[in-house]
């Protein structure tokens, strides 16, 4: 089954705070109203009951690295990591501004905002 141009735009318009939150260097992360998950990438429906009842919820924009990887054939070389939110969610990002010989297991990190391909993606830097 396909999406049709409307379920697309109501997908649109359910993830208008996330974009606008973003743009103003906030992460959001969605609540579900029927089994009151806490998940994270933004999405109109719950992973896990399918709710479409949900509320958005401002990230502190603390977390830990919970693992990562550094590519260093690539020109400049970077990291990218799986990055638990204080909150609970864990999501996949890029550790910028950092010695990349020097992330560890548990580091404490803070979110910030990179434009990336014209959208806000959040980024983490060491705290």
């Amino acid at each position: 089954m396909s999406a049709t141009k409307d379920d697309t735009a109501v997908a649109d318009r359910a993830l208008a705070p996330y974009w606008e939150a973003a743009r103003a260097g906030r992460l959001l992360l969605r609540r579900c109203n029927a089994c009151s998950e806490l998940h994270y990438y933004p999405r109109p429906l719950c992973p896990f009951c399918l709710s479409a009842d949900g509320e958005w919820v401002e990230a502190s924009g603390e977390g830990v690295i919970y693992s990562w990887s550094v590519e260093r054939r690539a020109n400049p070389p970077y990291a990218i990591a799986f990055v638990t939110l204080r909150e609970g969610p864990t999501l996949m990002s890029n550790i910028v501004d950092c010695d990349l010989d020097g992330l560890a297991i548990g580091q404490p990190v803070r979110l910030k905002f990179e434009e990336r391909e014209g959208q806000p993606s959040p980024v983490f830097r060491p705290a």
